[in-house]
């Protein structure tokens, strides 16, 4: 038996809120969700498992562009067409996220150096060291 879970459940699982899954809804991002005789929506485990794909890309930095692309590609099953450039739309975001990555290391780098630097001269203060005259330079 497949698990339904309300608007309001499907926020809880998956931090968006209930405003943000209608909108989701309304622009493509999901298929339509299945309703019961009240209008009240109901989603499928399959839905959860692709808004928590969703959230992957979205933290990633994909754009709702992209991502409306990937759904509307997606909606057309696994022809030939639709899963190569599926593949190449998450080739090229996996190329960026790597840029990105690269960059945040290399910031990373500068930081832990300008951490170095200040203990460095928080051991030459323990010790009375007049640093006015070391060398360190405070970027």
């Amino acid at each position: 038996m497949t698990t339904l879970l309300t608007i309001q459940q499907t926020a809880d699982a998956t931090g968006l809120t209930a405003h943000t899954l209608r909108y989701y809804e309304r622009i493509g991002l999901l298929d339509p969700i299945t309703r019961k005789d009240n209008k009240h929506r109901l989603y499928r485990e399959e839905d959860i498992v692709w808004i928590q794909f969703l959230l992957k890309l979205r933290a990633t930095g994909l754009p709702i562009r992209h991502m409306l692309r990937y759904a509307e590609l997606r909606r057309q099953g696994n022809s030939l067409a639709s899963v190569s450039l599926r593949k190449k739309l998450l080739e090229q975001h996996t190329l960026s996220v790597k840029e990105t990555i690269d960059e945040l290391q290399g910031n990373m780098t500068i930081l832990l150096k300008k951490i170095a630097m200040y203990e460095a001269i928080e051991a030459e203060l323990s010790v009375g060291v007049n640093t006015d005259q070391l060398a360190h330079k405070d970027l």
